[in-house]
């Protein structure tokens, strides 16, 4: 019996308009995708960035991610395509969903390392403006699985629970009618984490990489806490879900990288910023900047009375760039 209060699901997920399958999975994955482009265009053009080079970059880096997901998911399911009564020519059935986000991460990242290095962007800077807007992304994203009623977590009579329509259960739950809503609990993480690096950057000083590695550390605590209520069939290793240890590799590469970036890139991406620009001039031209600023009140001389004086128009500054190009 479904409690009284409980969150429903979607009677459908795709619709047709002639032949033309519409599939609201495919939608929301397409809405964050085009959400978080947008967001990172606008960031990098606030920051002096070529933004016509920045929109090749991002279709190959978003190509480089679709796939990288595609394959993350193949592997995690091997037996579905190549297994006793696999089906290997399904690989390609991706409208049927199966995307890894951890895979899209990891290939999306290698893209978009592959591209600055031939527009001589700086990687680092580029990744903190990209972490910026991937927990959106992933949030919206994760939409896709209410619409598909999959991935949910195990069974709870909780007034939050999750309604999931007998064809969708998963075999031996096929008594429980509602569900934890696990797209939910990672949508809300996704976007408290977007928030938690929205602050660390407007403070000015977390930046040169460290947004990104901030950004990997808190989806791995996120995605590990999720898998621990999901239910879907997947292989486990040594008492753990496969998808629980990736996430636990994705967080370790995080600290690293970011006690790493700690040491040797301190710093943040805001404009004015000296240590936005690193290499061997980082730290003189962060002095240079000091010396020009008054320590403290500089009496000046008295100037005779001469009348009114005339009133000057002062220049409009404009807001100051940061170094994008690479660091050499």
């Amino acid at each position: 019996m479904t409690p009284l209060w409980s969150i429903p699901s979607p009677p459908q997920g795709v619709w047709h308009l002639g032949p033309l399958p519409i599939r609201a999975y495919a939608i929301c994955v397409l809405t964050g995708i085009l959400v978080a482009c947008w967001g990172v265009w606008r960031r990098w053009r606030a920051w002096g960035g070529d933004t016509v080079k920045l929109e090749n970059l991002l279709l190959v880096t978003v190509v480089g991610g679709m796939v990288g997901a595609r394959i993350y998911f193949i592997i995690i399911e091997w037996p579905r395509y190549f297994g006793p009564n696999g089906v290997w020519y399904h690989v390609f059935y991706v409208w049927q969903g199966g995307l890894g986000i951890m895979g899209g991460v990891g290939l999306g990242a290698l893209a978009a390392w592959a591209m600055c290095r031939r527009y001589r962007f700086n990687f680092l800077v580029l990744a903190d403006c990209v972490a910026l807007m991937l927990p959106i992304a992933q949030g919206i994203g994760r939409l896709g699985n209410w619409w598909n009623q999959e991935l949910y977590g195990r069974p709870t009579d909780l007034p939050w629970g999750l309604v999931i329509d007998p064809a969708h259960r998963v075999a031996g739950y096929q008594q429980y009618s509602t569900f934890h809503p696990t797209f939910l609990y990672e949508l809300i993480w996704d976007f408290a984490l977007a928030g938690l690096l929205w602050v660390l950057h407007r403070h000015g000083r977390w930046g040169q990489g460290k947004l990104f590695a901030t950004y990997l550390i808190g989806y791995a605590v996120g995605r590990s806490i999720v898998e621990s209520f999901r239910i879907d069939p997947v292989e486990v290793v040594a008492g753990l879900r496969v998808n629980s240890w990736a996430a636990l590799g994705v967080g370790l590469v995080g600290l690293i990288w970011l006690v790493w970036l700690i040491r040797h890139r301190p710093g943040g991406d805001g404009p004015g910023s000296a240590a936005s620009r690193p290499g061997p001039d980082a730290e003189s031209a962060a002095v240079t900047e000091a010396d020009r600023e008054p320590v403290g009140p500089v009496a000046e001389p008295v100037a005779p009375d001469t009348g009114p004086e005339p009133v000057e128009s002062k220049p409009v500054l404009s807001e100051p760039k940061i170094d994008l190009s690479e660091a050499t």
